[in-house]
């Protein structure tokens, strides 16, 4: 009887530790939905970069052009990976690329832009986070593609690499310019 008492917290050890383990198994943050999708781009009014950058703001989003927004840090290593996609994606006519600097510092974000390149037209800063929460981003890079009407058509979380660029950004810029 006593071995009994002995052992029925180490089995309840492990079936808690088994329970846990197994809940952090959820899909990447990637394959999440975005509640975004299909509705209006959340109210954006943050302050330029700095005094060298313009800002954007939500009206920017329905001013009648495709709308590229990547969400990065100078912290973010893979935000680094992505420059080259971004300044190709900086020359597509029709498309406006905006960047929004996540928890950063506006010094550490502009020494990080004179060393990829700034393919940004305009860069907001959201120093504390908060834009981030109202677009439900998990982490950086995240990229939403937004028709001319305001309308979110698509939440990429991570860095575009490889083929992510031709199989995932351009179509949904693609058909964020149909439904626009």
């Amino acid at each position: 009887m006593k071995r009994v008492l002995y052992i029925l917290p180490i089995l309840a050890f492990v079936g808690l530790a088994f329970l846990f383990f197994h809940s952090l198994n959820g899909p990447p943050p990637d394959q999440l939905p975005s509640a975004l999708v299909g509705k209006p781009a959340p109210a954006t009014n943050l302050p330029p970069l700095d005094k060298a950058a313009t800002a954007f703001g939500s009206a920017d989003f329905r001013n009648g052009h495709v709308t590229v927004l990547n969400i990065w840090a100078s912290w973010c290593v893979p935000c680094r990976a992505e420059a080259p996609a971004l300044a190709q994606l900086s020359r597509l006519k029709g498309v406006a690329l905006y960047g929004m600097v996540y928890e950063d510092k506006a010094a550490a974000a502009r020494e990080f832009l004179k060393e990829s390149g700034n393919p940004f037209s305009r860069i907001d800063l959201d120093r504390d986070g908060r834009a981030g929460i109202e677009w439900g981003i998990y982490g950086v890079p995240e990229t939403f593609v937004i028709d001319a009407r305001g309308i979110v058509r698509l939440r990429y979380a991570g860095p575009i690499v490889g083929n992510t660029m031709n199989n995932v950004i351009l179509p949904a810029i693609a058909g964020a310019r149909a439904a626009g």
